[in-house]
């Protein structure tokens, strides 16, 4: 069902005003963090009638940075894995390879930190998800990650209790834009804003700027499933309708082949539609997937009253840091007026240069001439910056550790620490009191990746090539809806056969992991010195150097035969493995039978050896006989297994060092 002008201005006002005090605080705790306004007004024009400080030594950046910077170095990574008997792990790696190429395509990985700098910073942030040509001149479209800045464009589904936005049934995406730009996106003209009484709370109200609202909408559409005798799921309106060639509804064919329902029940079909508003509807258009194509990232969620109330990083902890401003500009303040004591002297004594002496405190005179009635004037000492002060502001800065609950050593200061996991335990230990944060973008990436996965057979629909990325970060193209060659196999892959779910590792990301592989290997070999010939081909390819997987290959040349053999690096299929045992095995055999003939050779040669002192010469020449034609078996035997030899090489050349190896160990 369509919505008119004045159902979305409703729902819109409905969210908006049931989310004002999450708006309001969000607004107030990014000027606090952001902008640095941390003093209240009346207390700040105060002090600077007065001329006294006001200092913001604003340390809310720091703990934020800490838990984005933290995410930066664990990066979610999302994963496609298949559900049901007509999906294949080769289609979830194309998808999860797809997948990565449009993050990367996208620069997704910064959207994802403004998000969460967002929601620490104010308690939500958002991103989105969207569509567009590959060139001017193509009707091929990728999809497309972007960031959204402002969090407080976005005004969402307020009756939603999801984290990941799932259950929204509608979302609102506000911009401001001129008139020509206007004109140039939806060859519109003569439309006003968008709620002339305000969209947003931290925008200021331009007149040369037309308040446009992206309105996003799911109408759930009531349809009968059907359960057919052959197993297939249909819908009634595709079980009725006739065939595009035959002209015949498929409810007879598939009669005349015996498959009739067995099973029907009610259900429904989500349709989501993006609506351009402006003071009126000026475009309307229908998405592809199933979701909302904005993705929210929630901070700490607190429910009271029936409302969910969304906490930043730092909203517990600004009394603290307001207290620390207060202590640490008293303090500044006591040291500033140090010069500034009186002169304390008897009655008459500042008549001589009274201007000057007037102006001892703030100016500095060359010399000030005073009257002799008495004791001579005097400074008053200062007595010192009062160590209350100081201790108050000491005592707020470990208010705010201990609030936000991340602590010098997560913060890379130094402590009592001494051992390295004593150090990384005790950073874990500030990790974990923020760990909500992390979660709530991973489960957030996750949505995103369903949403991917229900988008992309839509999208990538038609014969392409496209680009996937590994986990490693090597790219290399797939040819869809063709036959292509993948993993040394050919095969057909259509993205919209299957049932695929999304996963999401919050691990380390691929880099990462890597340099700390090299480091445990290292610490292996210095462990156990013997496991360097055999793990030193893994250690070169984890290390990030010039040429690394060259001497990761040159190391593997040299790995011994049964290594190899359990890597099965040529990714032989098993019937070829078999095969190549099966003719090791030929060759041992062999090997042992040339090993006894040369024993048996050694044994002939010593007793004609024996025989040669005592022995007439006819005797001598029948031994000789014997002993030639034992060598020539031999010969003839040696010559057997090195064609045997020359043959299996030319038969499986990928195995040549194997074999190479093996005989050149039997025949030693």
């Amino acid at each position: 069902m369509a919505l008119d002008i004045k159902q979305i201005e409703e729902l819109f006002k409905d969210d908006l005003e049931r989310e004002s005090e999450n708006r309001a605080a969000a607004e107030e705790d990014i000027r606090f963090a952001k902008l640095g306004e941390q003093w209240p007004e009346q207390a700040k024009r105060d002090r600077e009638r007065e001329g006294r400080p006001c200092l913001v030594l604003n340390k809310m950046p720091t703990f934020i940075r800490q838990v984005v910077n933290d995410s930066r170095i664990n990066s979610p990574q999302i994963k496609v894995k298949p559900v049901d008997d007509d999906a294949d792990p080769d289609t979830a790696e194309v998808l999860s390879g797809l997948i990565r190429n449009i993050e990367y395509s996208s620069q997704a990985d910064v959207a994802y930190d403004t998000a969460l700098d967002s929601s620490a910073s104010c308690g939500m942030g958002f991103w989105r998800i969207s569509t567009e040509y590959c060139d001017e001149q193509s009707f091929a479209q990728d999809i497309r990650i972007h960031r959204i800045t402002n969090p407080l464009s976005v005004v969402f589904d307020s009756r939603g209790e999801s984290l990941d936005g799932s259950d929204w049934t509608h979302a609102a995406l506000i911009d401001q834009i001129t008139e020509a730009e206007l004109k140039r996106r939806y060859g519109a003209k003569d439309i006003k804003s968008f709620r002339e009484d305000g969209a947003t709370d931290d925008q200021d109200e331009d007149e040369d700027l037309i308040r446009i609202a992206e309105f996003w909408h799911i109408d759930e559409v009531s349809e009968k499933l059907l359960m057919l005798s052959d197993g297939s799921v249909l819908t009634e309106d595709e079980y009725l309708k006739p065939h595009p060639e035959l002209g015949i509804p498929l409810k007879d064919i598939l009669a005349d082949l015996g498959v009739v329902v067995n099973r029907e029940r009610k259900s429904s079909k989500r349709r989501v539609k993006q609506y351009i508003c402006g003071s009126e509807i000026i475009e309307t258009n229908e998405w592809a997937g199933k979701w909302i194509p904005i993705v929210p990232v929630f901070g700490e969620e607190v429910f009271s009253g029936g409302k969910r109330h969304l906490k930043s990083l730092i909203r517990d902890a600004k009394d603290a840091q307001r207290n620390f401003n207060y202590w640490r500009s008293g303090a500044t303040e006591a040291v500033a007026l140090g010069p500034k004591t009186p002169f304390i002297g008897p009655v008459g004594a500042f008549d001589t240069d009274r201007a000057k002496w007037a102006t001892a405190n703030v100016k500095n005179h060359p010399y000030i001439e005073y009257d002799q009635v008495g004791q001579q004037p005097q400074r008053q000492p200062f007595v010192g910056v009062p160590a209350g002060m100081l201790q108050e502001a000491m005592n707020a800065s470990d208010d705010m550790k201990a609030i936000i609950g991340i602590y010098d050593a997560s913060l890379g200061a130094r402590s009592n620490e001494t051992s390295g996991k004593a150090i990384l335990a005790r950073q874990r230990e500030g990790d974990v009191s923020t760990f909500h944060f992390i979660d709530n973008l991973a489960k957030s990436i996750a949505h995103t990746g369903r949403i991917l996965v229900d988008l992309i057979p839509k999208i990538y629909d038609t014969e392409r090539v496209i680009r996937i990325i590994g986990a490693d970060g090597e790219s290399k193209n797939v040819q869809l809806k063709k036959p292509t060659e993948y993993n040394g196999v050919e095969r057909i892959f259509d993205l919209g056969v299957g049932k695929y779910d999304v996963a999401v590792d919050t691990g380390p990301s691929f880099t990462t992991q890597r340099e700390e592989a090299a480091q445990q290997m290292i610490e292996l070999i210095r462990s156990y010195p013997n496991a360097a010939p055999i793990i030193g081909d893994l250690l070169a390819k984890n290390l990030n150097w010039p040429d690394a997987e060259e001497i990761s290959k040159r190391l593997k040349a040299m790995l011994p035969p049964q290594i190899r053999q359990l890597d099965n690096e040529e990714g032989l299929p098993p019937e070829a493995v078999q095969k190549i045992q099966a003719m090791q095995q030929q060759m041992q055999q062999m090997g042992q039978q040339m090993q006894q003939g040369m024993v048996e050779f050694q044994k002939v040669i010593k007793e004609l050896e024996a025989v040669k002192s005592d022995q007439s010469i006819e005797a001598r020449k029948v031994e000789i006989d014997a002993y030639n034609a034992e060598t020539n078996r031999m010969k003839l035997q040696l010559q057997t297994a090195d064609t045997f030899t020359d043959i299996m090489q030319k038969a499986m050349p990928s195995v040549d060092p194997v074999f190479e190896d093996t005989l050149s160990q039997q025949t030693m």
